[in-house]
């Protein structure tokens, strides 16, 4: 027996419990890892709490958690990886646990920490996919809101590295962290168009929406384009004409290699607020819906 955190019902944080779980076994091309470290990304949370229960229903009891990083335990039949393998990717049934499998693991640079690895998957392979559905090149100009948040703080530093130029809008306590990675910063709020306009007077020629604060009917205004935006966490999206990016299973994976290796160089910052037991998955969580994170949040199995 191994140990995971599960839920047997929608609700509140403290659904969450430490069990005591058969660890799963590697189907073809699957390799069965001990995890080292597992993620905590905002979507686990809407999962838990019956948010996306319409559109991604669940069979309880459920193993949350998208990400992990670790060391390859068993393997499937013509698995990508072999025992003793240090790798990271995305989970098929959960990271939230001693043991996961992942469907396309990826090698973990020697210099990258488990913390970081375990953190980049999603964000990454998001940040990564809507620049290019975007479009944007080199010379524009890319606003991206929620520029602190995990998705955000990724976007910014691809398209600052791609000689994009960045405008971000971030809380006050951002700024600093933001501004580093290489994006012109504003305060989000009241007011926010005036304070992009002053610092692009050139124009925004894209925008980002990794918030869903409710900026997309300026942010068309400011492109004059719906085409020209895009969110993640906006379900209004469709009112306003604006593309909502979702995502698939899998899609996105050729650019976590990529992504880690441009990490382990020191190229791209994952920020780390905080890690946890994996018995205090539900303080990670109750952490995370109040906002009280400035990086990513991980668990140590």
């Amino acid at each position: 027996m191994s140990r995971a955190i599960t839920f047997s019902e929608y609700g509140a944080p403290e659904v969450l419990r430490l069990s005591e779980v058969d660890p799963p076994e590697p189907g073809p091309g699957q390799v069965r890892i001990r995890v080292r470290a597992a993620s905590v990304n905002p979507f686990d949370l809407k999962i838990r709490s019956g948010r996306m229960a319409a559109v991604a229903p669940v069979s309880f009891p459920v193993v949350p958690g998208l990400d992990a990083a670790g060391v390859v335990d068993a393997v499937g039949e013509n698995a990508g990886a072999a025992v003793g393998d240090e790798v990271l990717g995305s989970t098929a049934g959960g990271s939230y646990a001693e043991y996961a499998l992942l469907d396309r693991p990826v090698a973990k640079p020697p210099a990258l920490s488990w913390e970081a690895a375990a953190s980049l998957v999603t964000v990454g392979r998001t940040a990564h996919r809507v620049l290019e559905q975007l479009g944007v090149q080199e010379g524009q100009t890319l606003l991206v809101h929620g520029a602190g948040g995990s998705v955000g703080i990724i976007a910014v530093q691809l398209a600052a590295a791609r000689g994009i130029t960045v405008v971000g809008t971030a809380g006050e306590q951002e700024v600093e962290r933001v501004t580093a990675m290489g994006a012109r910063v504003v305060r989000y709020g009241d007011g926010w168009v005036d304070r992009v306009t002053a610092a692009a007077p050139q124009g925004v020629d894209f925008v980002l929406d990794a918030s869903g604060a409710g900026v997309l009917a300026d942010s068309v205004a400011l492109t004059g384009d719906a085409g020209r935006v895009i969110t993640i966490a906006d379900t209004a999206a469709a009112e306003h004409g604006v593309r909502f990016s979702a995502g698939t299973s899998g899609q996105g994976e050729e650019s976590v290699p990529e992504l880690a290796l441009l990490a382990a160089r020191g190229k791209l910052t994952v920020p780390i607020w905080r890690t946890y037991p994996l018995a205090e998955a539900a303080r990670a969580h109750t952490d995370l819906e109040a906002r009280r994170n400035r990086g990513k949040a991980v668990l140590l199995p």
